[in-house]
């Protein structure tokens, strides 16, 4: 990935983000003053947010996947998903309350989490080695919030703004993964105990390792990789639902158990 902006820009481009995030303030595309902006800087914008965080005290758990159905893919022209990182200060357990006015335009997905035992790193990581290397899978809602005002966003502005992660909910019952066919599990997701959405797993680019290969694979082209120990989100399974404050989501997953979150 080549950069096409400044050191100076990038940490424009991070003080507006964090800013953005930190007082759930929307601002406009990034790309709207920084117009030759392109994906590698949009990562640059993320990594140094990471470091910021970091320095703040937080710690780095793990990373998520986004972008990960083909239709997604194809309306924002990349063959790849896009990543981000997730912080200890984003978990949370099941059912706990998420606070609306600390978000701009809060969202939520289910998604199927991995939680990794060996290392994964290279360019030509495979769904068989994630799965060789996942300790267990968990039931998971991810609160998404893109801090772009009235959802007008590109690919190089979601990245930089950390693919949107706020939160992310985890069931307690761990899986796994010989004991499953993750090809095929269905979920239905409820809000306020009606049915929002139904799926299967298979909609995460038919399997979600191999999602998380992908996600090693982008990672391998930032020179990182992805240690033993990480927690990784595989990408939604159904579309990305508005919440607002009152409502109670629940996903509730075939052979995962499921998992809750409420909205104060």
């Amino acid at each position: 990935m080549t950069l096409t902006l400044s050191r100076s820009d990038i940490e424009r481009l991070a003080d507006r983000v964090e800013a953005a995030q930190d007082n759930a303030r929307a601002i406009p595309k990034l790309t709207d003053d920084f117009p030759r902006m392109g994906l590698a800087d949009g990562y640059a914008v993320q990594s140094e947010l990471r470091r910021r965080r970091i320095r703040q005290g937080q710690r780095l758990v793990g990373w998520k996947a986004g972008l990960t159905s083909k239709a997604k893919m194809l309306q924002m022209g990349v063959d790849v998903p896009s990543i981000g990182f997730l912080m200890s200060n984003m978990a949370r357990t099941d059912n706990a309350q998420v606070r609306t006015d600390d978000l701009v335009h809060p969202r939520v997905e289910c998604e199927v989490a991995f939680v990794t035992k060996k290392d994964l790193h290279g360019p030509d990581c495979t769904r068989d080695e994630v799965l060789a290397a996942t300790d267990f899978v968990l039931p998971a809602i991810e609160v998404i919030d893109s801090r772009f005002a009235g959802f007008k966003f590109d690919l190089p502005s979601v990245v930089a703004d950390n693919g949107s992660s706020a939160r992310f909910v985890t069931g307690a019952r761990a899986r796994d993964v010989a004991d499953l066919d993750l090809r095929t599990l269905g979920v239905v997701f409820e809000k306020n105990g009606v049915s929002i959405g139904m799926g299967a797993t298979a909609a995460v680019l038919g399997h979600p390792a191999e999602a998380v290969a992908m996600l090693v694979r982008v990672l391998a082209e930032l020179d990182e990789q992805l240690p033993a120990g990480s927690f990784v989100m595989s990408g939604g399974i159904t579309e990305a639902v508005a919440v607002t404050a009152g409502d109670h989501v629940v996903a509730r997953y075939q052979d995962l158990g499921s998992v809750s979150v409420r909205f104060i």
